[in-house]
């Protein structure tokens, strides 16, 4: 029974071993999957996403220093622990230093188990493991999702939060980075305190200046009192500078100007203010090209750029299209008297197999349309039609199309191979180690091919 919400992957070619580590750690709460390989152990992972692996250190095949750097390029947030014999100590410290979490010795004590794997889960989750189990829930309410590919960036943040580093959040427009700002801002020290948002693009140039950092009376025509500005309004919080690509260049001096010196000097004044802010900006533009084309001041670029997280766009995270889709329908629900409704399964194709260009922001106004215009409890596929103004044979990306292409050729050699990895991987004319990793990347477990 998994009480704790905690989901261990436990890897070893000893099958006794494997049985009664897993019996241990069920006792005290977590779920726990086991693998007697490195490949099983690969093309379980993505599958789970889980928050801890222990593994054996000699495995044949795929052995756990190998484990561990796919692991580590799949999700470089997840702890692993090495378990190795007394006459490979050595090789395990040196592993260590590479990045592994920690190492436990056969036979291990079933209390050094649990230490040792609560260790890695405070380290995972950032803290002290009873409070972080309520907070872990609260801190990115509001992001839905199961991806695999989100689940690793909501990683990275959880361990940034808890920081003063600044945080530049990329994504095309609508992928949801101000939501991700909100959740960084609600796992961190400073959730006490205020989050502001300021779109850059939003506001006059004119206005800009005077909005950030405050004006005194009388400094121009229509300052009619002191005004303090939105970084004097996030003090001890959190400002989140969105489409901070667009600012204006001379702003740019003096944002890098508070970042270096922690004070704001309000338009008309020549007297500083102290400000303790922390800021998340973000972006949709690239602002390495914005750089070399001078629209951007390199500096500021640094100094924002301290942690970097890349929200992917609607089109390559799709197992999350169904579950975004049926939350909205939730909210829209509770917000209307009518009654709730449903999507037909044609009408969850349409959603799934769209483009969405405008990503989750256009599901959004899709969904409401249609649930808007519904006339029964069934949304049918008709109205989604009407609803997205394209139809679902709609060009699609190349990556996408080659995603498509690669994930169905791997489901045709494995129905082909009866589920026969080394086999399909000669077909392929791939070595099985890449051949695993392929099939990791689209979430193909083989065993389900066998007859």
């Amino acid at each position: 029974m998994n009480d704790r919400g905690y989901r261990i992957l436990l890897v070893d070619d000893e099958a006794d071993l494997l049985s009664l580590w897993k019996l241990r750690l069920e006792s005290n709460g977590y779920e726990v999957t086991t693998a007697l390989s490195g490949e099983e152990a690969l093309a379980k992972f993505s599958l789970i996403n889980p928050n801890v692996v222990l593994t054996d250190l000699r495995m044949h095949g795929i052995d756990g220093m190998a484990l561990f750097e796919a692991i580590r390029k799949q999700n470089k947030a997840v702890p692993v622990i090495i378990i190795t014999a007394h006459g490979s100590i050595p090789e395990a410290v040196a592993a260590t230093k590479q990045g592994v979490f920690s190492f436990l010795t056969k036979p291990i004590d079933g209390k050094d188990l649990i230490l040792e794997t609560e260790k890695a889960l405070q380290f995972s989750m950032g803290g002290t493991l009873p409070e972080k189990e309520k907070d872990s829930i609260k801190w990115r309410r509001g992001i839905v999702s199961k991806s695999a590919v989100m689940e690793e960036l909501l990683s990275r943040a959880w361990l940034v939060a808890d920081t003063e580093s600044t945080v530049l959040i990329r994504g095309e427009s609508g992928t949801g980075k101000e939501l991700l700002a909100i959740a960084i801002h609600r796992a961190s020290s400073r959730k006490e305190g205020p989050f502001i948002p300021v779109n850059c693009a939003a506001i006059p140039e004119a206005l800009l200046e005077s909005e950030l950092f405050g004006h005194t009376k009388g400094s121009f025509t229509g300052a009619l009192k002191n005004h303090f500005g939105l970084f004097h309004s996030a003090n001890a919080g959190t400002l989140f500078l969105d489409e901070i690509g667009d600012m204006p260049l001379h702003l740019q001096v003096k944002i890098l100007r508070v970042l270096q010196e922690k004070q704001v000097r309000p338009v008309g004044s020549s007297t500083p203010v102290p400000v303790d802010v922390r800021i998340i900006s973000a972006t949709h533009r690239n602002l390495e090209e914005a750089i070399e084309n001078k629209q951007f001041r390199e500096d500021l670029y640094y100094r924002l750029n301290v942690v970097s997280l890349d929200l992917p766009p609607l089109h390559e995270r799709k197992e999350d299209i169904p579950l975004l889709a049926e939350h909205f329908i939730q909210t829209l629900s509770g917000d209307s008297d009518k009654p709730a409704k449903r999507f037909s399964p044609e009408a969850m194709r349409i959603l799934v197999e769209a483009a969405w260009p405008g990503n989750i922001r256009q599901l959004y106004n899709v969904v409401e349309n249609a649930f808007a215009l519904a006339t029964s409890s069934l949304i049918s596929e008709d109205l989604l039609h009407d609803a997205i103004k394209q139809h679902q044979r709609k060009l699609i990306p190349l990556s996408e199309a080659r995603r498509q292409f690669e994930q169905q050729y791997l489901i045709k050699l494995l129905q082909t191979t009866q589920g026969n990895v080394s086999e399909a991987a000669r077909i392929a004319n791939r070595n099985r180690t890449d051949f695993y990793k392929l099939l990791n990347r689209h979430h193909i477990v083989p065993a389900l091919f066998k007859s």
